[in-house]
């Protein structure tokens, strides 16, 4: 489908693999515009219509990328509207033999990088975009995690208080973003089957009461749900997505 006016537009970032690749899936099949960001440059691996020319690669890590990419995406939206936002990108940094990162063994300058990418960079974008997300009175989607509400035994102390802090982050931004007519919601994944999983995740599975990881496309599905009309009054939540793994 071409670029027309009224064909919706999605700002992506973290999309070059796992939820990210599915959530590009999903919403290019439902004949959206897909503008995504990762630090990867576009890989012919997770291809969908007009991607190459909508990538941006940036280190969402690096507060100057970071506000430089507001400024792309308003050169390519040339003026127009911006219907949803998913800030998808995450980082979890693990030890040197992949063991979880506590608050004692944490390097300083690894919570500073965990915050930029899963937490400022989420507030720099919408803040940056609000005009073209308040023109299409869109929605913004946060992707927390399970983690963010308990502690886990694989994700990292920073990567775990950054999520918590995204979703607090979800209801105030809710409530500043509201009366421009752009809803802000978050979904909070548990174990969704992705290269992010570390060995015994299999452990956790068997105590699931649905005794199977999530798939990627079932996380993309209730992100496209609240981008949708579907979710017109929906706003300020956290859906979780795991399996009844929270209950």
């Amino acid at each position: 489908m071409s670029d027309t006016p009224h064909q919706r537009t999605l700002l992506l970032t973290g999309a070059s693999r796992g939820i990210g690749h599915a959530t590009v899936k999903k919403f290019a099949a439902e004949g959206w515009r897909v503008i995504s960001c990762s630090r990867q440059a576009f890989s012919s691996e997770c291809p969908w219509p007009g991607g190459e020319r909508n990538h941006i690669q940036v280190d969402l890590s690096d507060p100057q990328q970071t506000m430089d990419a507001v400024r792309i995406v308003k050169d390519r939206l040339d003026g127009g509207r911006l219907d949803a936002l998913v800030n998808n990108a995450g980082i979890s940094p693990k030890g040197p033999d992949g063991e979880r990162l506590s608050t004692l063994d944490t390097d300083l300058r690894d919570w500073g990088k965990v915050f930029h990418v899963n937490f400022f960079a989420s507030v720099v974008l919408g803040r940056g975009l609000k005009d073209e997300l308040a023109k299409a009175q869109g929605s913004i989607v946060n992707v927390t995690s399970i983690a963010g509400a308990r502690v886990h035994p694989f994700a990292g102390a920073a990567y775990a208080t950054s999520k918590a802090a995204l979703a607090a982050l979800t209801r105030e931004m809710a409530h500043d973003f509201g009366p421009m007519g752009v809803r802000v919601n978050a979904i909070a994944p548990g174990e969704v089957e992705t290269s992010i999983l570390s060995p015994g995740t299999d452990k956790i599975v068997e105590r699931l009461p649905l005794r199977r990881l999530g798939q990627p496309a079932e996380v993309a599905s209730a992100i496209f749900f609240l981008c949708s009309d579907q979710s017109s009054y929906i706003s300020g939540t956290e859906i979780e997505i795991n399996g009844a793994q929270h209950v």
